[in-house]
């Protein structure tokens, strides 16, 4: 086993520093000159809030992990109202087409309904399996652009809900054309999943919580649509100040299709990877911390509010998030907008609440928005946990940046900055689907 001595200096509180002395100020809550990063001090995701050591798995079991939990719902992502014993939830299978991909595999179409009293809520989810005669492991992750956006097979039912205008995937007044179909398709590699035995499950993120909040132009029902009205109490109109947005609402929606994995024969729901570009990797994290089902996490360019360290203060900051996204977290998170150094928890505490699941973080060279490094290094401090529970976490004996497109993926902490920009490509699949064939055998 390496040694952990520099990661334990650095946790216990010893100053992280810049390499230079030309310290300078933050322009617009966006830092992209790493010289402008202040010095910060990481929380130990070993010392629990009263000073007191976690020195066993037995520990961070019972006591640690679940302080964490709270603290991250507590200041990040709002806490998920206990389910009303009211709503009622119901899984539809229809449109299945067992010879999809020229015969290589069966595509259907689920359907979860969410009622309580008059209001209901349907979200859809497309899995494409392979023809296999045993359950397939799945990779779970939500779409930016509605299912039919995953691939361009027209019988996949084309979404009808509120997109987020964008022209350049053929969305018009905030809805889905045809021209649309298949603009994802780069993003998930349907063919490659199912030539590797893998099955897919997604789901239009939109059908769960729309993406916008009450500052945002030309909505007029904020917090009215998606899951939230769900689980007001009598009067209520928006979330609570200290209960959940809308990553707590995308997240709960994947371990709502989880539910549904587990009734499907055709998959194996015991190796399920759920999975997140974005702010849907940011999702991915919050719903794999919460949900112990999901036997790996995978974030992809999930930057300020998913991988990347907030005290790092580079490239999207708390404040520019809060700013431009204020629906995506709980109220609580405002205050550390340029008051990160407060904060008593950090992201790689997040990663270290998937172990001893295997977890993967994956950056982009170009992408100094989601701070690469800031990613690698939360993914790197999360170490000492998997240490802990008596398996390999990040198998790198110094915080030095990986090089580009030389992948970091021998132990449960998996990592890679390839060269490109904010996206997911098919390198990024590579990674993930040799990485979920070594721990899911």
């Amino acid at each position: 086993m390496r040694s952990l001595r520099v990661n334990w200096r650095i946790l216990l509180g010893i100053v992280l520093t810049c390499s230079s002395e030309n310290v300078m100020a933050q322009k617009d809550g966006f830092n992209d000159d790493e010289a402008a990063v202040l010095p910060y001090v990481l929380p130990d995701p070993l010392r629990m809030q009263n000073g007191n050591r976690v020195d066993s798995a037995e520990r961070w079991r019972t006591e640690r992990r679940s302080e964490l939990l709270n603290l991250f719902a507590e200041h990040v992502y709002g806490y998920t109202p206990k389910t009303p014993t009211d709503l009622k939830v119901q899984f539809e299978v229809g449109n299945v087409d067992a010879d999809a991909l020229g015969g290589q595999a069966i595509r259907k179409e689920v359907t979860m309904t969410f009622q309580r009293g008059d209001r209901k809520l349907a979200v859809g989810i497309l899995i494409y399996s392979p023809k296999s005669d045993k359950p397939s492991p799945v990779f779970l992750g939500l779409n930016f652009n509605g299912n039919h956006a995953v691939h361009s097979d027209p019988n996949i039912t084309l979404n009808t809900h509120w997109m987020r205008a964008n022209s350049k995937t053929g969305v018009v007044d905030h809805r889905s054309t045809e021209s649309s179909r298949g603009v994802e398709a780069s993003r998930w590699q349907v063919e490659k999943l199912i030539e590797n035995n893998f099955a897919l499950a997604t789901i239009y993120y939109g059908d769960i919580d729309p993406d916008y909040g009450e500052n945002d132009k030309g909505t007029k029902d904020s917090w009215q649509n998606g899951l939230h009205p769900l689980f007001y109490s009598e009067g209520q109109v928006k979330p609570g100040p200290t209960e959940w947005g809308s990553i707590g609402a995308w997240s709960w929606g994947l371990s709502r299709a989880l539910d549904y994995l587990e009734t499907d024969p055709a998959i194996d729901a015991k190796h399920v990877a759920v999975i997140g570009h974005s702010r849907l990797g940011k999702t991915s994290l919050w719903a794999g911390a919460q949900d112990e089902r999901f036997a790996l996490v995978i974030s992809n360019d999930s930057g300020c509010g998913g991988a990347a360290l907030n005290k790092r203060n580079f490239g999207e900051t708390v404040k520019r998030i809060n700013s431009s996204f204020p629906h995506w977290f709980s109220d609580a998170f405002t205050k550390y907008d340029d008051n990160e150094a407060a904060m008593p928890i950090d992201q790689h505490e997040l990663i270290a609440l998937v172990a001893p699941r295997p977890v993967y973080v994956a950056s982009a060279a170009e992408d100094t928005w989601a701070d690469p490094r800031g990613e690698f290094l939360a993914a790197y401090f999360a170490d000492p946990v998997y240490r802990l529970l008596g398996v390999p976490g990040i198998t790198l004996t110094s915080d030095a940046m990986p090089s580009v497109n030389e992948p970091v993926n021998k132990g449960r902490i998996g990592y890679h900055i390839r060269s490109g920009v904010h996206d997911v490509t098919a390198y990024d699949w590579d990674q993930y689907l040799a990485f979920a064939k070594q721990h899911f055998r």
